[in-house]
């Protein structure tokens, strides 16, 4: 099946899931539990999507030329393509919807309503945890090893397949939030039928929920720490730190500003609003900043023509730079109009969890495509030991200069010093002479060589 084709069937897909929200709105007897049920059902369709979008992200990766198999170590004869990745998502698509549809029609169904969400969940992580060689366990192990390097940090060395999963999980961080209410939910419910009080698990829990939001901050906030520990480099690992530690300060003075909001008459009183308010405009500040300079190289002095981006691109127009460089900066910022809204009272602020939720993902997904292609032209993470890989044809002169080098004694420089246990009279010589000759033929002089500069 074409990856276009994958991609149309699940925007369909979507536009179904929104048919079935309008819906479900307007179902009679249902609007208290189906606030619940939101939060319940949120977590698992921000994986669905996150799921998908990575799989247009291997296809933009794959059909631009950005080395993502070697950038990953994957290994080159069995990985995930798009399409795999695509099906995965539309068919817990498909499941996350037929989910939907038993809770709002539970009653008719006699399925007690609360079992739905839970099942879904369940059937998700038996997935991913399934000791058994099916359902793509290659793909799924390889999962399941950098999530735990990545949950040890600092403890493992940080390879770039690590950060970057971790840099997902903080887009991820609501959907991590939304498992954390299910979990809890489930514990302190006790009712398959109907929900009773849930603000121990939302509103009113300062301790467990600020902890689970701070965890992917951590996570590359610790690796970041690792990576300073292991290269002694300050710049770019120590201050790449302070910019996960701003989000420390966020769930703090938002919690703060929450924990104490009863004790003001006005929330513009609460001291901790302001603090809330400077420590996202500087958390702001620093990930976008850092987003274009450093995690896409753009904003480059020698860029020439390609204006205010890099000297080298890799995908088809500027276009698509030019609207990641603004996509990124509305998205950053949109935090300050959500805050408008709620404290205004025009939207709920779980409305608006659900709105940004899905752009956040979103932004994500822009943001792969240009870090994966400033990884692949300058190694700028310095994950690889190769710097540059060319693949341009070389003529005949060249190749014979090369395979003379490879000859000489000191033609190739190694690493560290080895014990040599040949005498040089016996190294084999790779070419002869008379053997040159045929080398300066017509037929190879546009001949493909691959160098490797380390």
């Amino acid at each position: 099946m074409a990856v276009k084709d994958l991609i149309w069937q699940f925007a369909c897909l979507y536009f179904i899931l929104i048919s079935l929200t309008h819906i479900a709105i307007f179902h009679e007897g249902t609007s208290e539990n189906l606030k619940i049920a939101f939060r319940l059902y949120r977590g698992p369709l921000l994986i669905i999507e996150f799921l998908f979008l990575i799989g247009v992200n291997v296809y933009g990766w794959r059909s631009s030329g950005v080395n993502h198999v070697l950038i990953f170590e994957l290994d080159p004869r069995n990985h995930l393509s798009e399409q795999h990745l695509m099906e995965m998502a539309a068919i817990f698509g498909v499941i996350w919807t037929l989910s939907l549809l038993s809770f709002l029609y539970s009653p008719s169904l006699s399925i007690p309503p609360y079992l739905n969400p839970l099942a879904l969940s369940i059937l998700m992580l038996v997935f991913v945890l399934n000791p058994f060689k099916v359902f793509r366990h290659e793909a799924r192990f390889w999962f399941l090893r950098i999530c735990g390097r990545m949950f040890a940090a600092p403890f493992f060395h940080v390879g770039f397949a690590d950060f970057w999963l971790a840099d997902q999980l903080n887009s991820l961080a609501n959907a991590l939030v939304d498992f954390h209410f299910l979990v809890c939910f489930y514990v302190t419910n006790g009712n398959w039928l109907e929900a009773n009080d849930t603000s121990q698990c939302m509103e009113h829990n300062f301790i467990t929920r600020p902890i689970v939001n701070c965890i992917p901050a951590w996570i590359r906030f610790a690796q970041c720490l690792r990576r300073y520990r292991d290269t002694k480099e300050a710049f770019p690992h120590l201050v790449n730190a302070g910019k996960y530690a701003t989000t420390f300060f966020v769930v703090i003075f938002g919690t703060l500003r929450s924990v104490y909001q009863s004790n003001y008459a006005s929330s513009a009183d609460n001291p901790f609003l302001f603090l809330f308010i400077a420590s996202c405009i500087l958390n702001s500040c620093y990930a976008y900043t850092w987003d274009i300079k450093m995690d896409w190289g753009l904003f480059d002095k020698g860029a020439g023509e390609n204006k205010l981006l890099r000297e080298e691109i890799v995908y088809s127009s500027t276009f698509f730079y030019y609207f990641a460089i603004i996509e990124d900066f509305v998205l950053r910022f949109v935090w300050a109009l959500s805050l408008y809204l709620t404290e205004m009272q025009y939207v709920s602020s779980d409305l608006m969890t659900s709105i940004l939720s899905p752009l956040e993902v979103f932004r994500r997904f822009v943001w792969n495509f240009f870090r994966l292609e400033n990884e692949h032209l300058n190694n700028c993470g310095k994950f690889r030991a190769v710097r540059d890989i060319s693949v341009a044809p070389l003529d005949s002169s060249d190749q014979i200069q090369i395979i003379r080098m490879m000859d000489e004694d000191d033609g190739v420089i190694n690493r560290g010093k080895r014990k040599q246990f040949k005498r040089k009279e016996d190294k084999k010589i790779l070419i002869y002479e008379d053997s040159l000759m045929t080398l300066q033929s017509p037929k190879s002089s546009g001949s493909p060589i691959s160098l490797i500069h380390v």
